[in-house]
């Protein structure tokens, strides 16, 4: 037997006996706005802006802490960029800059940050047209080689065998890592097109050209899309070492049929159909987290979820697992077990009883903010009740910043606020960037594990305390965290409200 049988076994077994962890301090939580849809397409500044800050209220309002928003849908952008013309998902016309003129990434990143979300830019790495009749701005990059490119199933794509593409796309990377004070790259299942037809891509000369060594087509293009994202984390890192990169693919990864490890699924596979090895890349360290889209539901005849959740919570191959949900698929099923209520308590349950799953990300985020059946009313009174802090990546960084200094309480025209001072570094991996504030009661033990106590978590270095009328004890505890959650250790301050 080995050892992987055993940790499975042990696995399952927690996931039978602990209770679910109802309020876990860390958790991430996370919730996916795109912009491929069109809901932003050719609409006022003002308005796009007026539905965004509604989306992040109503996110911030039902506990999520990470955006993950499109920026690069279609080869395109949505922020200027000096390599890739503007989105025609936010003008309607590719390459037309937005007038009044403004920078939807920087505004979604400052205002994820203003509400203390994690901002994660979603790039979609080799999809250049939805539909092949689309209209390219004339800087587009396929006018320069069009031979690095191709058409299938109606869509254009980068051909992803050619060096010059992977370091196309790196570069567009680095320019947005380089710039904006993102907290992750993210990309989702998109790599080689989805199979269409029964019809094979139009890559014959590439792999003639390209393919010399390879037993098979198939292992070749894995090789390609394997070559991407180590050369995405490897610039990632080197421009700046504390912006995580996570991937969400296709919830299956192989089926026991292809495979005697994969799951007892009957369904499409990244491995086969998608030629992304997505357990090869969290094992040698390629990505920081990984949110598979498990968007079907309990009982789903060819891609059951429970029996997913499982497979994946004992192949995390030691990196950060975060389950993608579908809210609209959650809450349109009956709990096999219990038929008159929707999958949702069910599905939190077991997410939270494995030790490797950390959190899940939401699909889509409108869904969130329609609260359909239910759906958001139910995160804020159970499943994010309390605030969470992020999961540590501990690989990428484990040491805490210092603790903050100078905590005190001063009266101010906007009341009673409590100010502390940024511990001192010259190492921005250890700079604070927010802080947590807890609250106790009188005679209540100081216990920073609880989440309950967490009144805030801010980037600013003051609170507002909530004063009545000076008789009643509180002791109220700060801590730094850095730029991967670190939390130092604390200081408090006794204050009568």
């Amino acid at each position: 037997m080995t050892f992987k049988h055993i940790l499975f076994g042990a696995l399952c077994l927690c996931a039978q006996w602990l209770p679910a962890q109802n309020y876990p301090k860390r958790e991430f939580r996370g919730a996916w706005i795109q912009t491929v849809h069109g809901a932003y397409r050719g609409l006022p500044t003002q308005e796009t802006q007026r539905l965004l800050l509604q989306t992040l209220d109503s996110l911030q309002a039902a506990g999520i802490n990470a955006v993950v928003f499109q920026v690069r849908p279609e080869a395109d952008a949505l922020y200027p960029s000096k390599y890739e013309p503007w989105s025609r998902w936010l003008t309607g016309v590719q390459g037309q800059a937005p007038n009044p003129y403004w920078d939807p990434m920087l505004f979604m990143l400052e205002q994820s940050h203003k509400r203390g979300m994690e901002f994660h830019a979603w790039v979609n790495p080799y999809r250049v047209k939805t539909q092949a009749d689309n209209e390219l701005a004339s800087n587009h990059v396929y006018y320069e080689n069009p031979e690095r490119f191709f058409v299938y199933d109606n869509k254009l794509f980068f051909d992803p065998a050619y060096q010059e593409n992977r370091n196309f796309i790196c570069k567009v990377i680095k320019d947005i890592v380089e710039r904006y004070d993102v907290d992750a790259i993210h990309m989702d299942d998109y790599f080689y097109p989805y199979p269409a037809g029964g019809i094979d891509f139009p890559d014959d000369a590439s792999y003639e050209r390209f393919g010399t060594g390879f037993a098979t087509k198939g292992d070749w293009r894995r090789s390609n899309v394997n070559q991407l994202i180590r050369q995405i984390h490897e610039t990632i890192r080197a421009t700046k070492p504390w912006v995580k990169f996570g991937i969400s693919p296709f919830g299956v990864y192989r089926n026991q049929s292809s495979d005697p490890m994969g799951s007892h699924t009957n369904a499409l596979q990244n491995y086969d159909d998608l030629y992304a090895d997505i357990l090869l890349w969290a094992r040698e360290g390629w990505v920081d987290y990984n949110v598979p889209q498990l968007y079907w539901q309990i009982g789903h005849p060819r891609a059951d979820y429970e029996t997913l959740v499982r497979w994946w919570a004992y192949n995390a191959e030691n990196r950060p697992l975060y389950i993608g949900q579908s809210v609209s698929n959650t809450v349109s099923n009956a709990d096999p077990e219990n038929p008159e209520q929707d999958q949702m308590a069910r599905k939190f349950q077991l997410e939270r009883s494995f030790p490797t799953i950390q959190g899940s990300v939401q699909w889509p985020a409108s869904t969130i903010v329609e609260n359909l059946n239910g759906y958001t009313d139910r995160l804020k009174k159970e499943y994010f009740r309390y605030k969470a802090l992020i999961p540590v990546y501990e690989f990428m960084d484990s040491t805490p910043p210092a603790k903050v200094r100078k905590i005190k309480t001063v009266w101010t025209e906007d009341g009673y606020v409590l100010f502390w001072t940024a511990p001192k570094t010259d190492d921005e991996m250890n700079r604070a960037v927010r802080y947590v504030v807890y609250r106790f009661g009188r005679k209540e033990e100081v216990n920073l594990e609880d989440p309950s106590h967490i009144v805030a978590i801010t980037r600013d270095p003051f609170y507002l305390l909530p004063y009545e009328n000076g008789k009643t004890r509180y002791r109220y505890v700060v801590t730094a965290l850095d730029r991967l959650h670190n939390e130092s250790e604390s200081a408090s301050k006794q204050v009568k409200l």
